[in-house]
């Protein structure tokens, strides 16, 4: 395990976080700029892809790391049966759900139910597939959807705010299901699925686009929300949800909808609204 990984066991995460959040909403000049400019610079930052390409236009550095980008820098896969890759990343991990376990890297894993927080709604999960989506610090940090859904419920999940990092991920037990999330579950013609925003330490905040701020405030139990019946029905490759920072997204499906793409791979990078799998 890592010095940092470490030492994050011990660090204060919400009271950070919350610092970080405030630094990531600042309009003074000096700092929105300096945050801009060095994050450009160490994890060199694509921004003539960026609907706005001048990293002085952006009036808070959260502003900045949200962006939106222009017109056909992502485009959907045209095979209307591909389901698509919700974001741009990397592959962390991905294959079947065993025995209702979700592998996080060797000798580590964790249930759906641990993920969820809650067994009845892990159950449509049970042995079908999941795709864990790393977005680094460089990556266009809205999160779309993989095929179009009617939104049923969310569920707030309070934890943890590890580092979502290579070092943490294959160090710290049942990562995942211990950080803050935002576990979004859809009906889709082809049966449930799920997206799950997972915050990770100084990168916990995640809004959405039916009902904007989620987290934070940051919870001390578990928060359902029922959406059923509010009509809100998101199309294939519609934006879902953005990380006020980053981090990653899991996505979950039953057994025998879809099947994985052959070329997805643990650190395979990936862009948004390429094939994640092709619906049976």
């Amino acid at each position: 395990m890592g010095l940092i990984t470490t030492l994050t066991y011990a660090l204060p995460h919400r009271l950070m976080s919350a610092a970080a959040r405030r630094l990531a909403y600042s309009r003074s000049p000096a700092i929105k700029q300096w945050l801009i400019d060095t994050v450009t610079r160490k994890f060199k930052v694509d921004l003539e892809e960026a609907a706005e390409s001048d990293p002085r236009a952006y009036p808070t550095f959260n502003a900045f790391f949200t962006r939106a980008l222009k017109a056909g820098a992502r485009l959907p896969d045209g095979n209307p049966r591909a389901l698509l890759m919700p974001a741009d990343g990397r592959i962390s991990q991905c294959g079947d759900i065993v025995d209702g376990r979700i592998f996080q890297a060797k000798d580590q894993s964790f249930t759906a139910t641990e993920l969820l927080g809650d067994e009845a709604d892990a159950a449509p999960f049970a042995d079908g597939v999941f795709a864990t989506v790393y977005l680094s610090p460089r990556d266009y940090h809205r999160v779309h959807m993989p095929w179009a859904g009617t939104l049923r419920e969310t569920v707030h999940v309070p934890g943890r705010l590890f580092s979502v990092g290579t070092d943490a991920v294959k160090s710290v037990p049942r990562l995942f299901a211990r950080n803050e999330r935002l576990v979004c579950h859809f009906d889709t013609d082809f049966g449930p699925m799920c997206q799950v925003m997972v915050g990770a330490l100084l990168v916990s905040g995640v809004e959405t686009v039916w009902s904007g701020v989620e987290i934070p405030a940051y919870g001390d139990r578990i928060t359902r929300k029922d959406w059923r019946g509010q009509n809100i029905v998101l199309d294939r490759f519609a934006e879902m949800a953005r990380f006020n920072y980053g981090s990653t997204v899991i996505v979950l499906l039953p057994k025998g909808v879809a099947k994985l793409s052959d070329i997805l791979k643990p650190e395979t990078p990936v862009r948004l609204g390429q094939p994640l799998a092709s619906v049976n």
